[in-house]
């Protein structure tokens, strides 16, 4: 499929039936009133409710939104998918709760004019979220940098930004889950392309769709993992 210039927004998805009608339409009329080619990629993983019946009912009135499903669980493998699939040259990544400021997909869109990626983070702007979910991120973001000197605040997989020749380079770093935001970040400062953070305000009050202790289990186990992989290749 030949890549255009314009906007790719794609949004995982896992049994996301009670919003992603409501959600879908507010974010068609917010991407209509730009003046932006673009798409709507929605990537059910696993789902097994009636998100795929919604969104196809809904692909069929609204010839921007596209959507797969896989059929197995991982936020990753659907990531892979959709930049496959994804028709413009610019990827912006969200969650179906809509929980971040809109304004930064325009926002995101015309930065990566220049850059390579554009990392929205939550706490260099606002967020409104459980303490356990600050105090656990605060601390990843910590530790990644004093391990991985990266010098970000905000690796969720939402509110991130990609040139789509960028997010192609480094596929074959996806994980099956969320880990690939730090892998992708962490290769693409180390082989010397352009990003930037930006702030973004967040409101999200509503129960994780992660179990929170195996999700931190897995996270810090593939950043010392990531850590250790690094510092062998150096001292090689």
């Amino acid at each position: 499929m030949k890549t255009m210039n314009g906007l790719t927004v794609f949004i995982p998805v896992y049994n996301e039936e009670s919003l992603l009608q409501s959600n879908t339409m507010r974010l068609i009329r917010f991407l209509s009133s730009l003046d932006i080619p673009y798409e709507i990629l929605i990537g059910s993983n696993g789902s097994f409710d009636r998100t795929v019946t919604i969104v196809s009912k809904l692909s069929m009135k609204h010839p921007e939104l596209s959507w797969f499903h896989l059929p197995e669980k991982g936020v990753g493998v659907a990531f892979v998918e959709a930049v496959k699939r994804a028709r413009y040259d610019r990827i912006v990544t969200v969650d179906m709760d809509l929980s971040i400021d809109l304004n930064f997909i325009e926002e995101s869109y015309h930065l990566l004019d220049d850059h390579d990626m554009v990392i929205g983070s939550k706490i260099t702007g606002n967020q409104l979220r459980s303490w356990i979910r600050r105090a656990a991120s605060n601390l990843f973001i910590q530790i990644a940098k004093r391990l991985l000197l990266m010098d970000f605040h905000d690796y969720s997989i939402a509110a991130k930004a990609y040139r789509k020749e960028l997010a192609l380079k480094y596929l074959d770093c996806v994980d099956k889950h969320t880990f690939y935001v730090v892998n992708i970040i962490f290769k693409a400062i180390r082989d010397g392309n352009k990003l930037i953070e930006i702030p973004v305000s967040c409101v999200d009050l509503r129960e994780s769709r992660f179990n929170l202790p195996h999700e931190g289990i897995y996270k810090f186990g593939n950043l010392f993992k990531l850590y250790l992989t690094e510092y062998l290749h150096r001292h090689k």
